[in-house]
């Protein structure tokens, strides 16, 4: 497959990762971490995985002040003026919107991938095959597609997408509703009627449309009078945006997109894939070894044990006996146990009576 030279990727690498804590910090989130001992850290996978799809120097990265030192460090083949630092977080949405119009300021014609960089991908061909028909479906089409996944399990840490009508292309649907992290009861029931796919987060769309849906859905994002008056060149826009970024809707693209867009479509795609939101996630995606529990590049040593899912740093040895569903993950100077069924609102807590209690040095 030829790479084509419109196309371009917008890597979101500024999220703190405190679902995964304590592996995941704030000084060092996961994307910037080797969870499992691949020797390339999430950031670098995602970057090389698109290294085949898009020309190098049509990415960009986006992430905040604190993590600009970590992708200088992890992607010195980044091109100069790809990376975005955000001066505050205010989500994804703002970010979106300063990245593709730097791409617009480029080439008019771009089509456009959004990438988590937190995510784990299995099937590489199938992903490269995927992708590279929604950026040629997009670069035909004024749409917004995203690609979702059937479900494998009722998982109500993820977003569900319903399929609407089946458009002019094959396994491409019309979203008929979006919800984002349901109760495992409904997560059970989306996943029984065969209608709903799992969110992957990644966006494709081309660069005009995209910024029409993002002017339509958030003003905030661009002065007023921008919007309607075309006489306003992109530089006079990014400026904007950059000088005003405090002020920018704290919204999260993919939901903006998905719950108020029209001409908002659906990708079906076949390649493995999972979350790095939350333990429990990636204990149901992970291989499970001995009496189902899950080992993340750690060296322990187990006995009458079930179930669990264990990370440990390098140089440290775990031995564990009659433990049954847990977390066991330490870094640095915190030691997290905590049961796997409840770990989301559990850690929720834990993280935020730490922050308060012993200071934020240990989240």
């Amino acid at each position: 497959m030829n790479i084509s030279k419109s196309n371009y990727c917008i890597i979101l690498a500024g999220g703190r990762g405190k679902r995964l804590w304590p592996s995941s910090r704030m000084e060092r989130p996961k994307q910037f971490l080797d969870f499992f001992g691949t020797g390339r850290t999430q950031l670098q996978d995602t970057f090389c995985r698109m290294t085949s799809i898009v020309p190098k120097e049509n990415i960009y990265v986006c992430t905040c002040k604190e993590y600009e030192h970590w992708v200088h460090e992890q992607l010195p083949e980044l091109q100069d003026g790809c990376l975005m630092i955000e001066p505050i977080n205010r989500n994804t949405a703002g970010s979106v919107a300063w990245a593709m119009l730097n791409i617009q300021k480029r080439d008019e014609n771009a089509s456009i991938v959004i990438v988590p960089s937190d995510q784990y991908i299995t099937g590489e061909d199938a992903f490269k095959r995927n992708v590279i028909d929604g950026l040629d479906l997009v670069g035909q089409k004024d749409m917004v597609l995203v690609m979702g996944i059937k479900p494998t399990r009722p998982e109500p840490g993820y977003g569900y997408i319903q399929m609407g009508s089946n458009g002019e292309f094959d396994h491409v649907y019309r979203i008929q509703s979006f919800v984002e992290k349901p109760e495992r009861e409904f997560a059970q029931i989306f996943m029984d009627s065969g209608e709903f796919l799992w969110n992957t987060g990644l966006i494709l769309s081309n660069a005009n449309h995209l910024r029409h849906c993002l002017r339509d859905l958030f003003l905030e994002l661009f002065a007023p009078g921008m919007c309607e008056n075309h006489n306003y060149t992109i530089d006079q826009v990014i400026g904007y945006i950059e000088r005003n970024y405090a002020s920018l809707p704290n919204v999260a693209i993919d939901q903006g997109l998905l719950q108020q867009g029209n001409q908002v479509y659906v990708m079906q795609v076949d390649f493995g894939w999972a979350d790095m939101g939350t333990w429990h996630s990636i204990y149901e995606f992970m291989s499970h070894g001995t009496d189902d529990n899950v080992v993340l590049d750690s060296e322990v040593m187990m006995d009458d044990c079930k179930g669990n899912i264990i990370k440990l740093p390098k140089g440290h040895i775990g031995i564990i006996n009659g433990l049954e569903g847990y977390i066991v993950a330490e870094e640095g100077d915190v030691l997290l146990i905590c049961k796997k069924s409840d770990s989301s609102s559990l850690i929720r807590k834990y993280v935020n009576e730490v922050g308060i209690r012993y200071g934020e040095e240990f989240i």
